[in-house]
């Protein structure tokens, strides 16, 4: 790629991390929808049971949470990446720390699902690291803006000088 190019799509590519973490947030809340509904399907009786089962909940809930580690990985990897083209440094601080420690938590959470079939106590820890993490993810959320906002009234300022 061309320094040139690399110039040009350095507006872009600032907002192309959280973007895609907003997104990401969004399918990390469906992702405990969908594993709330796989602990009610799994307690269920009957014809409730019977009808629960049908919405395939347990596949979609690992569906879901799979691209979600895979997305969740890369978005941390490219905000690193992007910040490190943009500024000539990795930003040490709070919101890379917290980014960091959701990496840590996502894959810690998926290597815990062949273990939950047999242990109920594993199934306990995958659901408290990711309650965890979705708490983590919202105040990234928060944090992530006012970076953002940070990076908008810098390049206002360059752009007006």
């Amino acid at each position: 790629m061309s320094s040139e190019t690399l110039a040009a799509l350095k507006p872009y590519l600032s907002f192309f991390h959280p973007v895609t973490m907003w997104i990401l947030l969004v399918v990390a809340l469906y992702a405990m929808y969908l594993g709330v509904q796989v602990r009610r399907t799994r307690l269920a009786d009957g014809d409730i049971k019977k009808e629960l089962v049908k919405g395939r909940f347990a596949i979609r809930h690992h569906q879901i949470g799979s691209i979600l580690l895979a997305l969740m990985v890369m978005g941390a990897i490219g905000g690193i990446t992007v910040t490190y083209l943009n500024s000539g440094k990795i930003v040490i601080g709070p919101h890379l720390f917290a980014g960091l420690g959701m990496v840590g938590l996502i894959s810690t959470s998926a290597a815990l699902v062949p273990f939950m079939q047999k242990h109920d106590w594993v199934r306990s820890i995958h659901v408290s690291l990711n309650l965890i993490l979705l708490g983590l993810f919202g105040w990234q959320a928060v944090t992530g803006v006012q970076i953002v906002r940070k990076i908008l009234s810098q390049m206002m300022k360059n752009g007006a000088a």
